[in-house]
């Protein structure tokens, strides 16, 4: 996979919205809600140029029966891909569009993915650090996709806790 960082693009709302519904179109009765998260859903932030969507379902048993369904849309199902709870979906291959990541309501999967997600949009000069990161690690790890995510895990831990502490007080 090619790994290419590029600016923020005001299209990818759009993008995700379009898949949505062609998602809700195949799978609705296994959905709670689907969000837009990743680099993409946060405005200003550079990304690789794929739209990462977090479906909520009922439950994971709900969901796999639908999985041939959303692999009609063109998505390869690859299970937990390594996240217990988790079902993973990527769309297009070696130049990937999407990404589906599916959590059965209350998996803390869940609350994680949008809590950094709504903290980088909250808070811009971390967006921008992270945005710097990114850049910067995507020059340097020589089209390793393990490379680029290790070189932004230390980054993505700490905000992620402190995003979740920050949505945790949000709510008190």
């Amino acid at each position: 996979m090619k790994i290419e960082v590029v600016p923020y693009d005001p299209r990818w709302p759009e993008a995700f919205e379009k898949e949505k519904v062609a998602i809700l179109s195949k799978a609705a009765q296994a959905i709670v809600t689907i969000h837009h998260i990743g680099s993409t859903a946060v405005p200003g932030l550079s990304a690789k140029p794929i739209i990462d969507m977090l479906i909520e379902t009922p439950s994971l048993e709900i969901f796999d029966k639908h999985s041939v369904a959303i692999e009609s849309l063109g998505y390869e199902g690859l299970g937990e891909m390594g996240i217990p709870g988790r079902r993973y979906f990527r769309k297009g291959g070696e130049n990937r569009t999407h990404q589906i990541h599916a959590f059965a309501t209350g998996d803390p999967g869940l609350r994680r993915h949008l809590a950094f997600r709504d903290y980088l949009r909250a808070h811009p000069v971390v967006c921008r650090e992270y945005d710097e990161l990114k850049r910067k690690v995507a020059e340097t790890c020589q089209q390793d996709i393990d490379q680029y995510c290790e070189g932004k895990n230390d980054f993505i831990q700490k905000h992620e806790a402190l995003a979740l502490e920050w949505v945790s007080m949000a709510k008190s």
